[in-house]
This record gives C-alpha cells, structure tokens and sequence, in this order.
C-alpha cells in the first residue's frame, strides 16, 4: 500500500517558483514518499527532526550549494499512511520547529 502524500497550500505556491531542476528533485521526491514512506535515508542529509515530541517530522535537502533547498514533511497517520509536506525553500529559510508543528 502506497503513502498519500498532501502539501500545504504554502508549499504548493512555492512549487510553482521552483527551477525545472529542482521541480524534477522534488517529483522523485514526492513518488519515494508515496512509494517508501517518511524514512528515506539515501536523500542527501536526510534525518529525523528532533525535539517533535510526538510528531515524526523529517527534512532532507533537494539541491546543496548557495542556497541549499531543503524539504520537511511529516507523519499525519501511521494506519491511514499520511504525509504532509510542509515546507519546500531555502535552508536559510526554514523554521524547523514551526514546520513540525511544535
């Protein structure tokens, strides 16, 4: 059984801004979540996001360099195989807690 995976409406807006590049980084992105899950530990930097509590919430980054963009998704339902990806930027720009809902 595959992963529903949903986006924000934030995220969602920022795709639409995204190089061809990293659009196709975020496509394999999104079918690796739908086909494995949250935990994708051969994308660059993947890690779990500490002090979540409860929340499983996960980052990897999509492109290293000046700016390295990064992505952050977390578990809605473990039973139901929920995902919610809620940011997609630049690491500078990214508000970890915030984005776990912490």
């Amino acid at each position: 059984m595959t992963w529903t995976v949903s986006v924000t409406n934030k995220v969602a807006k920022q795709l639409s801004k995204l190089s061809p590049n990293l659009m196709q980084i975020f496509d394999a992105l999104l079918r690796d979540l739908q086909q494995s899950g949250p935990q994708l530990p051969g994308w660059p930097h993947f890690q779990k996001n500490h002090g979540t509590g409860k929340i499983e919430c996960y980052h990897c980054h999509l492109q290293r360099g000046k700016p390295t963009w990064v992505a952050i998704w977390r578990v809605l339902g473990k039973r139901e195989k929920q995902l919610e990806i809620r940011y997609v930027g630049t690491h500078e720009k990214a508000d970890y807690q915030r984005h776990c809902g912490v």
